[in-house]
Formats: C-alpha cells, sequence, structure tokens
C-alpha cells in the first residue's frame, strides 16, 4: 500500500487513475474537492486528514476508510512525521522552563487523564492511534540505515568521563554512517545525541559544548542533573553556539511520556515519543540491528540488556545483533551481568557477539566490522 504525506505525492495520486489502495496521512485535502469527487479510493486509507462532510461521504461510498483526529487532547491521533526538539519545546525560551513547553504540557494532560489506567476509551484509543503513527514514521526514518542503540543511565552527569566517552563513540559511529537511537533522556542517552549532532564539527568543538553543558547551580542533587532549572537552557545556549546546518545530520531519541518528569534530550534531530513504555521499549531494542552498546545504567538499562539478550537467545529476529558492555569493571564486579549472560550464550551462534571493553577505538571498530548477514537467524 502507498503511504502519502505530502500534498504533491497526493496530488499525483489522484492525477494517475485507478487509484492503487493508499494510506493518506495527516493532511489538509479541503482543496482537493473536485478531485476528490472524481475519483473512487477502494479500500484506501485517510488517518488524521482534514475534509468537510461533504468529500468524507463521498469517500466511504467509494470505499474508502476514515480515520479523523481524536480532538480534544493536546497531541494530535494521528501524525506523519516524527516530532522535532522545536515543536516539542514549542513555548520554552531561555526566559521560560521546561513547564511551559508543549511536551510537559502533554505530560501533564496524560497524568490527568489517566497515566497508567487511562480514564475513558476516547483517551486510550487516542493514544494508541498516536503511538502506531510514530511507529510507522520511525520505520520510514530508520529504512535503509544502519542503526546502533546506545543505553545507559539517565543519572550519568555531564561532568562524567562517560559522558564525554559516550559522546566520542557515537560522534565517530554518525561520521561512519550510523544512525544513532536511544531512549532519548537525560544522561548516558544525551550524551549519544551530542555526539551524533557533533559528528560534522570537530572534537574540540564538542569539548567547548560540555564545558557549557557541565556546571551545575549550587545545591544541585547528584544522579538528577536533568531537575537543575539551568539544565535545558544550558543545551539550548550549546545549539544556539554550534547550529547544526548539515540537513543530513539524523539520530533519533525515542522517549516515553511515561518518564515525562524527564525532559527528552534536545540534540536528537527527531523525536519518535510514545505513550505507551512497553511499546517504546521494545521497539527501540529491535530496531538496533547493528547493536546495542550498554553504558553503566540501573534498572531501566538492566532491562533493555535482557531485552536484547532475549531476542538473541530465540533469535526472535532475522539476525543475531552485537551486546556491546561498555565499562568492564562495572558490568563484571558492580552489576556482574557480563558473567550471566556468558554462561546462558555457552554454544550459541550469538556469543561471540557479546562484547566488554573500555576501549573507545575497539568497540567502534568492532561494530564497523560486524556484518549482519553472517549472522542471520
Amino acid at each position: 500500500m502507498l503511504e502519502l504525506d505530502n500534498l504533491n505525492s497526493f496530488k499525483k495520486w489522484l492525477d494517475s487513475p485507478p487509484l492503487q489502495p493508499a494510506a493518506i496521512q495527516d493532511l489538509y485535502l479541503n482543496g482537493f474537492k473536485r478531485e476528490i469527487l472524481a475519483s473512487e479510493f477502494q479500500s484506501s486509507i485517510f488517518m488524521g486528514c482534514v475534509l468537510d462532510t461533504h468529500l468524507a461521504s463521498h469517500i466511504v461510498k467509494t470505499g474508502g476508510i476514515i480515520i479523523p483526529d481524536i480532538g480534544g487532547f493536546k497531541f494530535k491521533s494521528h501524525r506523519a512525521n516524527l516530532y522535532s526538539p522545536e515543536e516539542l519545546f514549542a513555548g520554552f525560551s531561555l526566559d521560560a522552563s521546561y513547564q511551559d513547553s508543549f511536551d510537559y504540557k502533554v505530560y501533564e494532560e496524560y497524568i490527568a487523564t489517566g497515566k497508567s489506567t487511562p480514564t475513558s476509551i476516547k483517551t486510550s484509543l487516542a493514544r494508541r492511534l498516536h503511538d502506531h503513527s510514530i511507529t510507522d514514521a520511525l520505520e520510514e526514518a530508520i529504512l535503509d540505515r544502519k542503526v546502533i542503540a546506545i543505553m545507559g543511565g539517565h543519572s550519568m552527569e555531564r561532568n562524567e568521563k562517560d559522558y564525554f566517552r559516550i559522546a566520542r563513540i557515537a560522534r565517530d559511529l554518525s561520521q561512519s554512517g550510523f544512525l544513532i537511537v536511544s531512549g532519548g533522556g537525560p544522561g548516558a542517552m544525551e550524551a549519544s545525541h551530542l555526539g551524533a549532532y557533533f559528528a560534522h564539527k570537530t572534537l574540540a568543538e564538542l569539548e567547548q559544548a560540555i564545558e557549557i553543558l557541565a556546571p551545575r547551580p549550587a545545591g544541585a542533587i547528584k544522579g538528577k542533573e536533568y531537575k537543575d532549572k539551568d539544565w535545558l537552557h544550558r543545551a539550548w545556549r550549546v545549539k544556539d553556539k554550534f547550529p547544526n546546518n548539515n540537513s543530513e545530520l539524523l539520530s533519533i531519541g525515542i522517549p516515553t511520556w511515561l518518564y515525562g518528569h524527564e525532559p527528552p534530550t534536545i540534540f536528537a534531530t527527531k523525536i519518535a515519543k510514545y505513550f505507551a513504555n512497553s511499546v517504546r521499549e521494545d521497539g527501540l531494542v529491535s530496531i538496533a540491528k547493528y547493536g546495542i552498546i550498554f553504558a553503566p545504567g540501573s534498572a531501566g538499562t538492566v532491562q533493555e540488556i535482557f531485552q536484547d539478550h532475549t531476542q538473541n537467545f530465540y533469535g526472535s529476529l532475522s539476525h543475531y545483533s552485537p551486546m556491546i558492555l561498555l565499562d568492564s569493571e562495572f558490568w563484571s564486579k558492580e552489576l556482574p551481568i557480563k558473567p550471566l549472560l556468558s554462561k546462558m550464550s555457552k554454544g550459541r551462534k550469538y556469543a561471540e557477539l557479546l562484547y566488554i571493553s573500555d576501549n573507545e577505538k575497539e568497540i567502534v571498530d568492532y561494530i564497523k566490522n560486524y556484518n549482519p548477514d553472517e549472522y542471520k537467524t
């Protein structure tokens, strides 16, 4: 089925009868009254499009399906594209706070309408449709891309050595044509996108950026840097000082409103934000065909490690993917996950894809040398 998400492609489709079934997404179509009334739409689906009642009636009568936007919410129930940081942070400025942003207002509505138990079917349906459209847009964005995920704790601070180390790794991988994805939040996740953001800038400029990001206010809470009143402001100053003028630069943050008290990173160039954390978590692990780097973290990172390991253990995807543990001391002793993974994978094909290292170049080279065709399930 064709997917049409811009007016030029829609017009071209209308001009080529008989119409092939298509999914038309998030378009204002009242300007095509004559063309629509002259066409038939058997098996085509119109999602979140603006149509007057006459046009909508004609589409349904000729075999089309209309799924309108479910009104009454701050978010649209159907989108054709991922969010941009500017869209999510609309309302924020250096003179305002995160609480003034569109993103935070959606979070407030999310809490008010039932966080884990929606207050109505209308609410749950609107969220599911929204998340479906995000998944569809995400699949389009990563098509034919070499996706590598970087996971790690949200408590990692910008002045920590691991933060800079992750940023350098992400920068090197981005320069080599890999698409960086992460959970899209603060800490190690932000470092991943910061590195990707600086892929076309110098290492010295990346160091300057971290010098702007790192200073914390007096009395700041350790491990909760995202609660600093100027956490987001510092990041925006970096973007203002080092604007992204490369249209080909892409990294994708994949956060969730379940953790909406944590602002998403603004260094991701696109943001796939979900309501359903289960859909987001499984999808994030599944799309990382070229592997996942696990930096030190706690419960969330451990969960992601075992989600990824389960996929490799059962061969549930079309390939086995590298699992790379960054910081051998942490993953061997502080949270001794490496010995358990090694024991469970013994004798299995993917065992050789379990890799632990403290060396940035070794990690980057390991990913570059991985060939998914050699590890098909």
